[in-house]
């Protein structure tokens, strides 16, 4: 980012520049062998940008005890644009069923990292311990989540690891934009989020996060890591919010959607735009 470009950039992504920046790097080869993560425990936290920086700069410490967090780095650059896609049914069964808690409940998205045009399918389901199981594919030329090898794949994860059918018909629900940087430690990652632009793609509507927000996630194999200690100890909490539901809620007030509603609120501050 240019001197010019800081000054002008958003709080939470200006803050997020400047921490990845200030770190020591990591590679992608190097943090799929140390953090891959397909199988985690996530919690997110709403942490403000000043507040971000003081809690990356301390992980992030060359001097700091164990060591230091590392920021993701390819090709010199160390924030990178990630634009997504979820899929749902009519009625909206996935949104309903994280509402609802329920025990064998998924996502499906296609991810598009777009500092290098990787694309990838993508279907998080729900572990028995509680955790996050990432189970993906790439995506090339012009396939789509919908085609009928990527259906295929979806029918057989989700018979694999719930027994159930796959879902008949999906259509593009939500899309997501935003910067994110990654830190990245032994079996822990850190990814933060800033810039934060969620499309209802059946309305069109569109809700912003709050500029001064960044939207941080821990992911480890275990429960709290380091870093959970470090927003504790500034007076942060996880805080009840999925980029997919929170928008939801935020875009249409009319949904039971009470579980995410105090975050979204405080996510998308600004509101419809």
């Amino acid at each position: 980012m240019t001197a010019q470009a800081a000054v002008l950039a958003p709080a939470a992504v200006q803050a997020i520049n400047e921490a990845a920046h200030d770190a020591d790097p990591i590679s992608l080869a190097e943090v799929n062998e140390r953090s891959a993560l397909l199988a985690r425990f996530d919690r997110s936290y709403l942490v403000p940008a000043e507040t971000f920086a003081r809690v990356v700069g301390r992980l992030t410490a060359p001097r700091r005890h164990g060591r230091p967090l590392r920021a993701l780095a390819i090709d010199g650059r160390r924030a990178f644009r990630y634009h997504s896609v979820y899929y749902d049914t009519p009625g909206l069964r996935s949104f309903h069923d994280h509402r609802q808690g329920r025990r064998l409940r998924f996502k499906i998205r296609e991810r598009v990292y777009e500092d290098t045009g990787e694309r990838q399918y993508e279907i998080k389901l729900k572990g028995g311990r509680g955790d996050t199981v990432k189970h993906r594919r790439p995506l090339t030329g012009a396939d789509t989540p919908l085609d009928a090898t990527h259906q295929a794949f979806l029918a057989a994860t989700l018979n694999r690891a719930y027994a159930i059918n796959a879902p008949t018909t999906l259509h593009p629900s939500l899309s997501t934009d935003y910067l994110r940087a990654t830190f990245v430690g032994d079996g822990e990652r850190i990814t933060c989020d800033a810039g934060l632009v969620c499309i209802d793609l059946r309305t069109q509507q569109a809700v912003h996060c709050d500029t001064d927000l960044v939207l941080v996630e821990t992911k480890s194999t275990g429960h709290l890591t380091d870093a959970d200690r470090v927003l504790h100890a500034h007076g942060l909490q996880p805080a009840v919010f999925t980029k997919y539901c929170g928008a939801l809620a935020a875009l249409h007030p009319s949904l039971p959607a009470n579980r995410w509603r105090r975050a979204a609120r405080r996510t998308f501050r600004a509101g419809a735009g």
